[in-house]
């Protein structure tokens, strides 16, 4: 007689196979699990849930344990969390108890399906003591959806709980909100979320290089789920240890610290390098879009360096990357590293339309690496304000003992300069000052920030 081969058990990705099953579980989300459970403690249960978050943060698992909490065959009245061992916890964690209906809002969003809830909902549960509704993406129902909705949502039957889940609050119609609890569920922050893969993974038998979860992490903004999903796919090119250089392929993204050095080298007006270490980076998976977004991320970062060190976060960037950051901040002026954020943000249209966005992301890099080159901004300043000419005069700082506007002070300024075209000629001198004052707002855009020091 043949052997059977026993069957392979099915793979699960690690989003469903550590699936939150009880409040405690619930990642980041303290002051939600803190209420939901006093409630139960209380056996004050709200009759209509409302869970509001961003996506992968756990308002699905929630609903369902906030079903597994009210029909827990094991569970004492002033408990608040499931066993998650009776038959009810079991088919309702695995989505088939006929007592807990889950209802998708983005492919039923007529009134015809609403009705199909009002008109069961007089029917007692089959096998527990409340009888479910979760209605995911909620905010896709139709406004006659939501109107036949209302009456049953405000008095149901003492039976039947309902649970809404949305993205988008704002969608959702005032008249609804004021019947339901709402809750509203955090991003998770980078140091949880850590915390909680560093678990996963113990369980899995895998080391992780910590530097590699920090990307990971960073890269799922917030979302467990997207962090689980990435981590997912790591693994299918991970041995025993995951590596920050494997993330770095899988996810697209270059390393951030030659990003800074990219920063770098624009900061230092060095055109050559520049360019080049841009085509360097453009061999890998990132395109232009890719490298300025890296780009403009890194600059908001070495700007918040320059204001206070209290910015610097070990959740979210390598103790590397925030060592080249300070680097870079130090002898950096606020004006220079604004400029630079102007000149990069207004490239982001320019490669957006552009008809090789590679050729005009180069052109981008000769344009802001020459912004070091160029004149102080006060420098060009005094110059409009005291020059009539088409020369470039260089003059000293002006003593202003009575803080005036450099404005007030301009016809003081240009008396001793005279020409032998113009003199006399009101009309021109206006016509030249309307000049000066839209060459110096022009100078102001593109140096944010800039002003001038009337000390000597």
């Amino acid at each position: 007689m043949e052997k059977r081969e026993t069957p392979e058990k099915n793979f699960r990705v690690l989003a469903l196979k550590y699936r939150p099953s009880r409040f405690s579980e619930l990642v980041g989300q303290g002051a939600l699990v803190k209420t939901l459970t006093n409630s139960f403690s209380a056996n004050r249960i709200a009759h209509a849930f409302l869970l509001n978050g961003v996506r992968g943060v756990g308002k699905t698992s929630t609903a369902r344990v906030i079903a597994k909490a009210l029909n827990c065959l094991n569970k004492k009245i002033h408990q608040a969390e499931p066993c998650n061992s009776c038959e009810n916890c079991i088919s309702i964690q695995s989505g088939r108890s006929v007592d807990v209906i889950e209802m998708d809002g983005a492919s039923k969003t007529g009134v015809n399906d609403v009705r199909e809830i009002i008109d069961a909902v007089y029917y007692r549960a089959a096998s527990s003591k409340f009888k479910v509704y979760i209605i995911d993406e909620v905010h896709m129902l139709s406004n006659a959806a939501f109107n036949a909705l209302l009456k049953t949502l405000e008095e149901p039957p003492e039976h039947v709980k309902f649970i809404l889940a949305t993205t988008e609050i704002q969608k959702i119609p005032p008249t609804v909100l004021s019947r339901v609890q709402r809750y509203d569920l955090k991003r998770v922050n980078n140091i949880d979320m850590i915390e909680h893969l560093e678990k996963i993974l113990k369980k899995e038998k895998i080391s992780p290089e910590r530097t590699a979860l920090q990307l990971i992490c960073r890269e799922a903004e917030g979302s467990i789920r997207d962090a689980l999903s990435l981590l997912d796919q790591v693994l299918l090119n991970s041995d025993n240890t995951i590596k920050s250089e494997t993330v770095n392929e899988m996810i697209g993204k270059v390393s951030k610290v030659r990003v800074l050095e990219l920063l770098d080298l624009i900061l230092c007006g060095n055109t050559r390098d520049t360019v080049k270490q841009a085509r360097v980076l453009f061999q890998g998976s990132v395109g232009p879009e890719g490298l300025l977004k890296e780009l403009l991320g890194l600059v908001h970062f070495v700007s918040l360096i320059m204001i206070s060190d209290e910015f610097l976060s070990d959740d979210i960037y390598t103790t590397e990357e925030q060592d080249k950051a300070k680097e870079i901040a130090k002898g950096l002026t606020t004006v220079k590293i604004s400029s630079l954020w102007q000149i990069l943000f207004k490239g982001t249209e320019e490669i957006k339309i552009a008809l090789d966005p590679l050729i005009s992301f180069e052109m981008l890099m000769i344009k802001a690496t020459h912004m070091s080159l160029l004149p102080r901004p006060e420098t060009l300043i005094k110059n409009i304000l005291q020059s009539k000419t088409d020369k470039i005069n260089y003059v000293h700082k002006s003593n202003n003992n009575n803080n005036e506007s450099p404005f007030k002070s301009k016809n003081e300024e240009i008396k001793n300069f005279e020409d032998p075209i113009l003199k006399g000629t009101e009309n021109h001198t206006k016509q030249n000052e309307k000049k000066d004052q839209e060459a110096i707002k022009e100078i102001l855009d593109i140096f944010p920030g800039s002003k001038i020091d009337s000390q000597e």
